[in-house]
């Protein structure tokens, strides 16, 4: 079974490299499942059910998130109605949504999907992602073999011992949130797959998808500063994973790096 993660998809441009390069990406690898991380794909911060559903119809299965989540009011109105739709599940008990669901690929395979959220460097009090996503894999597993896992975490270590952690659970351990792809792809003894970021959808001449001048200006002054999306060098960046469909181990993960061309 091939799988491709997105990821985080940045604003308008995001979208529109979403949009125009799927397709394209579909027929080369025979995807049979999309997930793409899109936290960030309502104007540079939340989703929206208008955001959400373009994405849908542009081709992706299942939208995680991070942080932020909730930065949008609108998410509150869909989030419990679309399973397709997870926040992080070490969230505590009583926040909206599901971060764990299992879901139908072609041919009706079973796949099932756990959103993470990591604790070092990263705000909220949220509940110890290892233990969590240990217990949400072991009642998955009772209807697929195939686990892909997001871990949406700032801490280079966090997200490695992370995939230590499930690497016998777990087919893939995906790391998300610095928009900087990572180049130490590859498949842990276990058989999971696993890179510490898959990078960013959206404007790469820019500061992790922010215009260069807005960014700078902050670190420079250290004064608030509006950070708009910038529009440039927009590119897709994820990876391709071929999944044993018999076992739910990992054969391999390819990086992708896709330009959009004008």
């Amino acid at each position: 079974m091939n799988i491709l993660f997105i990821g985080d998809i940045v604003g308008s441009p995001g979208r529109e490299a979403v949009k125009k390069l799927l397709p394209e990406l579909k027929k080369e690898h025979g995807l049979d499942f999309v997930i793409a991380n899109a936290e960030n794909a309502a104007g540079g911060s939340g989703i929206t059910s208008r955001v959400t559903q373009e994405l849908f119809e542009s081709g992706v299965s299942v939208i995680t998130s991070g942080d932020h989540i909730w930065k949008k009011s609108d998410v509150f109105e869909i989030i419990d109605k679309d399973e397709r739709i997870l926040r992080p599940l070490n969230f505590p008990a009583g926040a909206p949504g599901r971060g764990a669901a299992l879901f139908t690929a072609k041919e009706g395979a079973k796949i099932g999907v756990v959103n993470l959220q990591g604790r070092v460097f990263m705000e909220g009090l949220l509940e110890c992602p290892f233990k969590t996503a240990r217990s949400a894999i072991e009642a998955l597993i009772k209807e697929t073999r195939i686990i892909i896992v997001d871990m949406h975490a700032e801490a280079t270590s966090e997200k490695v011992a992370l995939g230590w952690y499930l690497e016998d659970l777990a087919s893939a351990v995906l790391g998300t949130h610095t928009h900087i792809q990572t180049a130490d792809e590859k498949i842990l003894p276990g058989g999971c797959a696993y890179i510490t970021d898959v990078g960013m959808t959206g404007p790469y001449q820019s500061v992790i998808g922010r215009r260069v001048e807005d960014v700078l200006k902050k670190f420079i002054t250290a004064v608030p500063t509006r950070f708009e999306v910038a529009a440039d060098d927009i590119q897709l960046h994820g990876v391709v994973l071929d999944i044993d469909e018999k076992n739910g181990r990992a054969k391999s993960i390819l990086r992708i790096q896709k330009k959009l061309l004008s």
